[in-house]
């Protein structure tokens, strides 16, 4: 079998849209870099509501957003302003400690804002954990077709491109859109490797996937993926981490220590304000949702 283990996420009903949680849990802890895996939606929100995600911090991670439908603007504390749409990656990278938001825009709430796409993090490799914060959005991504197939390369190297996405460790992330018979090889070069079923139908060497189960692959084996009647899937993964990750809130770090002092920080108001969105934010969570220790 193809598949190694599957990871069927945990659901978070937000009222208006559904957030589906795969990484951290139980049955897996990271894949590759991976610390964290979200999808979210396919939603149609209410005329005049909108997503917003107050003002919070991040530290020792990069946050990855990539979107299917929809926009998101982005804000952070170095004075980014960015609107999110599909075809775009964007990678924020916390380091040593930043702040941002995510709202939709203005523009899209008159006509009920559309959400659908993937929110993840990528834990920062050892001794670059504390690097200086930066942004960058990217959307000149190499696009690959054929045998009815079409993947877009968002981060590393994948069928032979590159994408010019930074990395900070070994890195492997894509979208594939499968045409009805259509089918794309999986390359079996990374470390770890998942794939996640997000619309649509597909089989992985005959196994049918579920839809929004994670599937971690074997590793070192080539493997098909493929659809009788469309689909589109994410692939995701790289290099396996020897030390292990904390995660607490919206704090990764290899030591425990950093993360009760990111929380005091918080707490004492020792983070950067978000020029623009200064007015809100998010407290100090007693028990958050996301808590994984190795």
């Amino acid at each position: 079998m193809s598949i190694l283990k599957t990871v069927t996420p945990v659901s978070h009903d937000l009222g208006s849209f559904e957030v589906r949680r795969a990484v951290p849990s139980a049955e897996c802890r990271m894949v590759g870099p991976f610390v964290f895996v979200d999808q979210f939606g396919p939603a149609q929100l209410a005329l005049g509501q909108g997503m917003d995600v107050r003002p919070h911090p991040h530290i020792n991670l990069a946050t990855v957003t990539w979107l299917f439908e929809g926009a998101i603007d982005h804000r952070d504390n170095l004075g980014t302003f960015s609107t999110i749409h599909p075809g775009t990656v964007n990678l924020m990278t916390a380091g040593s400690g930043i702040v941002h938001s995510e709202r939709s825009p203005a523009s899209e709430r008159a006509g009920g804002p559309k959400l659908y796409g993937m929110q993840t993090w990528l834990a920062l490799p050892d001794g670059r954990e504390e690097i200086d914060p930066a942004f960058e959005a990217i959307s000149d991504l190499p696009v690959i077709g054929g045998g009815g197939a079409q993947a877009r390369i968002i981060m590393g190297s994948l069928w032979g491109r590159r994408a010019r996405t930074t990395t900070y460790a070994e890195t492997i992330y894509a979208e594939i859109e499968l045409q009805p018979g259509g089918s794309i090889p999986i390359d079996a070069d990374a470390d770890e490797r998942a794939v996640m079923l997000v619309g649509g139908e597909a089989s992985l060497d005959g196994e049918a996937l579920k839809l929004f189960d994670l599937n971690v692959l074997r590793p070192g084996e080539p493997m098909t993926l493929r659809s009788g009647r469309g689909g589109r899937a994410m692939l995701l993964g790289g290099e396996a981490f020897v030390t292990p990750r904390f995660v607490w809130w919206n704090f990764v770090s290899s030591d425990r220590e950093r993360i009760n002092q990111a929380k005091a920080d918080w707490c004492e108001g020792r983070f950067a304000r978000v020029p623009g969105d200064e007015q809100e934010f998010i407290p100090l969570p007693e028990m958050p949702m996301t808590v994984s220790y190795p």
